[in-house]
Formats: C-alpha cells, sequence, structure tokens
C-alpha cells in the first residue's frame, strides 16, 4: 500500500485533501502533519511514497521542509507536490524541487492527476 503525506497547517484543508483521495483510491494510507517540523518527524519513521505539501505554515514553512527534503539523499527522490494559494510562489516551489504545484483551492482532477503520475 502506498503511503501520502499531507502537510498543511489547516485542518480543513487536510480534510479536503483526504475526502478527494479516498473517493480516488482506496489503496492509500494517508497520513497528517500541520508543519514541516512534524512532517520531517514522520518522514524519518515512514516510507512515504508521495507528500502533498503546503507552503505558508507555522513551525517550518513549506518551502524550508523542500530544500531539506532535496538536500537529503536518503529522502530527495520523494515527489512532492506543492499546494499554495499563491501563484507567484509557483517558480520558487519548482526551483527547490517540487514536481508539480497545485493552486488552492485544490480539485479533484488535479489530485487524481498527481496520484497517477507518482504513485
Amino acid at each position: 500500500m502506498k503511503k501520502i503525506l499531507i502537510v498543511d497547517d489547516e485542518m480543513v484543508n487536510r480534510m479536503l485533501l483526504k475526502r478527494i483521495i479516498s473517493k480516488i483510491s482506496s489503496e492509500v494510507e494517508i497520513i497528517e502533519a500541520d508543519n514541516g517540523q512534524n512532517a520531517l518527524e514522520l518522514i524519518e519513521k515512514n516510507v512515504i511514497d508521495l507528500i502533498l505539501l503546503d507552503i505558508v505554515m507555522p513551525v517550518m514553512d513549506g518551502i524550508d521542509l523542500l530544500k531539506i527534503l532535496k538536500n537529503d539523499t536518503r529522502l530527495a527522490d520523494i515527489p512532492v507536490a506543492v499546494l499554495t494559494t499563491d501563484d507567484s510562489r509557483k517558480k520558487e516551489a519548482l526551483h527547490y524541487g517540487a514536481c508539480e504545484v497545485l493552486i488552492k483551492p485544490i480539485k479533484k482532477p488535479d489530485v487524481e492527476k498527481i496520484l497517477q503520475k507518482f504513485l
């Protein structure tokens, strides 16, 4: 079973993504973190197949987590799709190694495309 990590400080966004993913596939396990630091701890303890990562969060934001992941040879190959409300952050996320950038509000076809491409 594939494992997806959803990292977003807003619980409603995590719930929405979980609902969308569960409608697309029952063959995935979803774990959640509310900031980059908590996500990093989960990544160290789990084999993650895909990360859906918000940019703006407290404690450690998505760009800082992305930099850490892509600079760690053990973690650099995990695909990371960045979620943002700000289209201007897209270039920055791609520069630091995001494989995709989804603009909020997230729609089911966008998530479907990510899952098909990376799982």
